[in-house]
């Protein structure tokens, strides 16, 4: 779907019949030519970053995030990860501009005809889990992850973990390594990594995989769906201390993680027309 100059259609699902719901049109904002178009530019410590952000400034000028159109975002997947946090409720589409390694969530474009690229790019919408983690001794803190929330044992001692969705135990008991529960965005990252499912960007579900299961062995995850709260509770902590993370966001010696999806933030990602997110979650599915 296009970004400027176009409608486009939400289709939404009624949580109660699971019937698709009258589509809304909601137009885009934003120029409607990429010749007036507002770019924010911000970019890595990489020094190929660093370079290419000043070359894009230069000719495309620099505007705030509160001005902007648009946030370019140069370096790499993890960077994008940051960027995403920070411009969070900024309401503002991100384009990323691959400065990094992997570039999963990047583009991969040179810096000549950017404003054009933008104003035909395909636009997916993504939602951020909400991390809850209350400490061993109490204290409680909150973290946005984009791709995923991750457990992990902090020493050579196996975590413990019970697992509840819905305020129902699940699992009583799961000796491992750490346990995660990954976004469809997330599911090609640290959630494949593990061997938990590829999710469609429309699937509307969640992903919760265990990290090298050692009981029960035969575990391999289980598939939620967006609306599922899911809590972890340390078990024997003392003895064996896990860490929250949400991305790269760590809470150390966790008691309780608390992990939801927040549908009240909406973030836009851009990619270049046929390198869509969805066609990049259906390609990593065939790649070896």
């Amino acid at each position: 779907m296009r970004l400027f100059g176009h409608r486009l259609k939400e289709t939404t699902t009624t949580r109660s019949t699971g019937q698709e719901a009258t589509a809304v049109e909601i137009r885009n904002p934003g120029p409607r030519d990429a010749r007036n178009m507002r770019l924010c530019i911000v970019y890595s410590e990489k020094p190929s970053a660093i370079e290419t952000g000043k070359q894009l400034k230069k000719r495309y000028g620099a505007h705030s995030a509160e001005e902007c159109d648009v946030i370019v975002a140069v370096g790499g997947d993890g960077f994008m990860l940051d960027v995403l946090r920070a411009h969070m409720t900024a309401n503002k589409p991100i384009y990323g501009f691959n400065r990094g390694t992997v570039g999963f969530m990047m583009n991969d474009a040179p810096v000549e005809n950017l404003p054009e690229r933008i104003a035909d790019a395909e636009a997916t919408v993504i939602h951020p889990l909400e991390m809850r983690a209350t400490t061993i001794d109490g204290r409680v803190e909150t973290a946005m992850a984009i791709n995923e929330v991750s457990l992990f044992r902090e020493t050579r001692q196996s975590a413990r973990v019970r697992i509840s969705v819905n305020g129902r135990v699940r699992m009583e008991s799961l000796t491992c390594d750490g346990v995660l529960l990954a976004t469809p965005a997330g599911s090609t990252a640290y959630n494949l990594s593990a061997h938990g499912p590829i999710l469609p960007i429309s699937a509307q579900m969640l992903a919760l995989t265990p990290i090298s299961a050692f009981r029960p062995r035969r575990w391999r995850g289980a598939l939620l769906p967006h609306d599922a709260t899911v809590e972890f509770e340390a078990l024997e902590s003392e003895k064996r201390p896990v860490s929250g993370v949400a991305d790269n966001l760590e809470v150390r010696d966790v008691a309780r993680v608390e992990a939801r999806e927040s549908r009240d933030i909406s973030m836009t990602l851009l990619f270049d027309r046929g390198q869509s997110l969805d066609e990049r979650i259906l390609r990593e599915q065939f790649d070896y």
